[in-house]
């Protein structure tokens, strides 16, 4: 697992893109500039690294976008020791992120495959979420909740109750909802029963899976 300076310059690069598409919160471009994106695809492919697109990776998922990973943090504008709740934790990369910024993380993911492979492989990065969990997203975690924030990393057909639920009072979801494209739709838990809603634009997910097996 190495990470040279090519690399670092690379990731330099990469920051300097998301900083021209809008991403302006600095701990997140100091997180892109730290975490080696190379090592979470196979090494066949790390050309493809640190290009601002998704990827594929085992089990037909992806490694998202940069700028997606970097919008979705920015928004929710992580404040250190917060509680985060993860749903998808796929390739980790967004775990990490979440972490260099300073998150207690709870992650979720319900592919058995990506799940025991991303939780042996983060640690050895350094990266050791509060918990790592394999179970259905769309329940999310209520023996841990209440959380400040819940960052969802795939695309929901509609807006999981548990989550909202699991929220605290003025905290925040962040869930893309649709079925092909997904509108990008933060939720901000005003009261015990009231959520103010705000939609933030298209963007491209893997689905959310529920659980089958």
């Amino acid at each position: 697992m190495k990470d040279t300076a090519k690399h670092q310059g690379l990731r330099n690069q990469l920051a300097n893109v998301l900083l021209a598409k809008g991403i302006t919160d600095q701990n997140v471009l100091n997180a892109i500039k730290k975490i080696p994106r190379h090592l979470f695809i196979d090494s066949s492919f790390e050309s493809h690294a640190y290009q601002d697109k998704a990827f594929p990776i085992a089990a037909e998922q992806t490694i998202s976008q940069p700028y997606t990973v970097a919008f979705q943090s920015q928004t929710l504008a992580v404040k250190n020791g917060e509680k985060v709740l993860e749903i998808g934790t796929g390739s980790g990369y967004q775990t990490a992120v979440l972490l260099e910024l300073k998150a207690e993380v709870y992650s979720i993911e319900r592919q058995h495959e990506l799940f025991k492979k991303t939780s042996n492989f983060l640690p050895k990065l350094g990266y050791k979420p509060k918990r790592f969990v394999f179970g259905d997203g769309y329940k999310g975690l209520p023996a841990q909740a209440p959380f400040d924030k819940i960052i969802v990393t795939a695309g929901a057909p509609f807006v999981p109750k548990p989550l909202l639920s699991q929220l605290k009072v003025g905290g925040m979801l962040l869930i893309p909802v649709g079925d092909k494209t997904q509108i990008m739709t933060l939720f901000v838990r005003k009261s015990a029963t009231q959520f103010e809603k705000h939609e933030l634009g298209d963007f491209a997910f893997v689905p959310m899976l529920e659980e089958k097996n």
